[in-house]
């Protein structure tokens, strides 16, 4: 499938990297809104050769300690001699700078001798560094993608100085201080971004992307574009202003009506993703009734906040509520504008049908 929309996102992105690396960007938004497919089109359709990036998804491996964050960093070469990582990430910079191969995703590269010393998440930040400066030497911009960056906000160094904020320090200074590479963070954790948000050591070092769903118009527009693709034929009006009233803008969501609208009627697609909603969101209440009723009323009045609202100040609703909402995915925190609304427009239906 061709990658729809978002030219005013990419124009943004691109902008920043054609700028001298000086903040990290942190890229947020509801789950399933297009953050990884965003990314990756951007750096597999839209750099030229002058660009480095390297994507790091830490969603792709269990994360339990520091020794599996280094390895979900790096590519071991199994076959290198070379005993200093000096020598090491000079020749690795060479190798990067003369490829010819179109703009994909690159991989740190590290010497095994190196990899299985690793006593120090310091050495393996100073071989981060040379790297990306002999790569500057040679006209190369590096770009460093975290993916699901809230995947290791709970490990420590040593059981104690969190590695989150030794590695934040350390991409200040790629960016902010040194300038060697761009710095791109994704997360589809609001809590996790209201946490970096107010993390005061990013102050004036952080930026921070919405992608969240669709509008309407560039729904509907996603509609057709899939219906002439998938099904061979257009939607009418009303079978679109129907999908929209119960997915929204939802990018997968939309996508699935419209995938199995080969062999089912639309009705009884929109119905069946309804009702499973209904029932995720009914399940959890109930088990939160049976433990604790006082809770229990605190969400149902903090759900009833949404019967003729979409979008709502976040400080009506007290702290703890909120968050346990957030994490179980039914609502999602904007902490930019202090905003909170449903993770998507299905959820919000359900929502409505809950609290009737």
């Amino acid at each position: 499938m061709e990658f729809f929309n978002r030219e005013k996102k990419i124009k943004e992105i691109l902008n920043i990297l054609e700028s001298e690396p000086n903040f990290i960007y942190f890229i947020f938004g509801p789950i399933n809104s297009g953050k990884t497919t965003l990314i990756n089109h951007i750096i597999t359709k839209k750099l030229d050769k002058r660009y480095i990036p390297f994507y790091i998804n830490f969603r792709r491996r269990a994360i339990i300690n520091v020794d599996n964050f280094i390895e979900c960093l790096f590519e071991v070469d199994e076959k290198s001699k070379i005993e200093d990582f000096r020598e090491y990430a000079k020749s690795l910079s060479d190798l990067l700078s003369k490829s010819s191969e179109t703009v994909t995703n690159y991989y740190l590269g590290m010497p095994k001798n190196f990899f299985e010393k690793k006593e120090k998440s310091g050495d393996i930040y100073q071989y981060i560094e040379y790297l990306f400066a002999e790569l500057n030497k040679k006209g190369k911009i590096p770009i460093l993608i975290f993916d699901e960056l809230q995947m290791i906000k709970e490990l420590t160094l040593n059981g104690k100085r969190p590695l989150l904020k030794s590695l934040f320090q350390f991409l200040v200074s790629l960016t902010k201080e040194q300038h060697l590479c761009h710095v791109f963070c994704l997360t589809s954790d609001s809590l996790f971004a209201e946490y970096v948000y107010n993390t005061g050591e990013l102050g004036g070092r952080a930026k921070y992307l919405l992608v969240d769903d669709f509008d309407k118009e560039t729904a509907l527009k996603f509609m057709d574009f899939l219906s002439e693709d998938i099904l061979k034929r257009k939607l009418t009006k009303e079978e679109k202003e129907l999908i929209y009233s119960y997915v929204g803008g939802k990018p997968v969501d939309i996508i699935y009506v419209i995938e199995n609208l080969k062999h089912k009627t639309l009705n009884n697609i929109l119905n069946e993703m309804l009702n499973g909603e209904i029932s995720k969101l009914s399940y959890f209440l109930e088990e939160i009734e049976e433990n604790d009723k006082e809770v229990h009323n605190f969400l149902i009045n903090a759900l009833k906040l949404f019967k003729d609202n979409y979008i709502i100040d976040d400080r009506k609703i007290k702290k703890n509520v909120r968050e346990l909402l957030i994490t179980k995915n039914i609502l999602f925190l904007n902490p930019t504008n202090r905003t909170i609304k449903p993770q998507s427009f299905l959820t919000w239906n359900a929502i409505k049908k809950v609290i009737e």
